[in-house]
């Protein structure tokens, strides 16, 4: 016979946004700091309850502008955390989502939010939680979260054009690649990985050149169906 369980206090339902961007070979995350119990000080990701005639995306969206100022990015849904005892305070379930910027975004970031570079201590797709620099902790099961965002963009990158939401509208080819070697973490060959993207139909010639360069300027181009978001 089932386990009869007290429903006088309901769980409470909240969204997590873990916005990702890519820059200078390490993959950055947004996060707040924390200013009280429990785990005060500790990073937490952008976060809040949904409310009573809110959808998930909507209410995953609204708390991504109010808490970065940043709208119209490419949003999808994670995963789901409910842990009995993920937060100490009381009941909540999470609906976890992954937002993904190009860095040059991240300039109109509302004060108070911080983006930091991410340490990943596993390969490919094995998993597991991330750690942020100089021994800053995560919040409740964020680090999971991020962990699990990280895993997902991974596992998606080869048959997802999810990689182009991390760059700029016009990029190199050289660009792309720093993008991908950057989510995966691990060097790709250069010759094969431009033949796979070029064969793609995914990328469209712009017909113009990078310019203020030293070297030899590179072709731009820009990604075929950028409505993705």
């Amino acid at each position: 016979m089932p386990r009869r369980t007290n429903t006088a206090s309901r769980p409470s339902v909240a969204v997590d946004v873990v916005l990702l961007s890519a820059a200078d070979g390490h993959l950055w995350a947004l996060v707040l700091r924390r200013n009280a119990h429990p785990h005060r000080g500790s990073a937490v990701l952008p976060g809040g309850f949904v409310g009573r005639a809110e959808s998930l995306d909507d209410a995953a969206r609204r708390v991504l502008f109010e808490k970065t100022g940043l709208q119209g990015v490419f949003l999808e849904q994670l995963y789901t955390f409910g842990a009995p005892r993920r937060d100490p305070r009381t009941r909540v379930i999470s609906v976890a989502y992954y937002a993904l910027v190009p860095r040059d975004r991240l300039a109109a970031l509302t004060s108070g939010a911080t983006v930091a570079p991410l340490r990943i201590d596993w390969e490919g797709e094995t998993g597991g939680p991330v750690d942020l620099p100089d021994g800053w902790p995560f919040a409740f099961d964020h680090a999971e979260i991020v962990g699990m965002a990280v895993k997902r963009i991974r596992g998606k990158l080869d048959y997802s054009p999810i990689g182009f939401q991390l760059l700029p509208e016009k990029f190199t080819l050289l660009e792309l690649q720093r993008v991908h070697e950057t989510v995966l973490g691990r060097p790709l060959n250069k010759d094969s990985f431009r033949r796979r993207m070029l064969a793609s139909g995914l990328l469209e010639a712009t017909g113009e050149s990078q310019r203020d360069v030293v070297h030899r300027p590179a072709e731009l181009y820009r990604f075929t169906r950028r409505s993705a978001v």
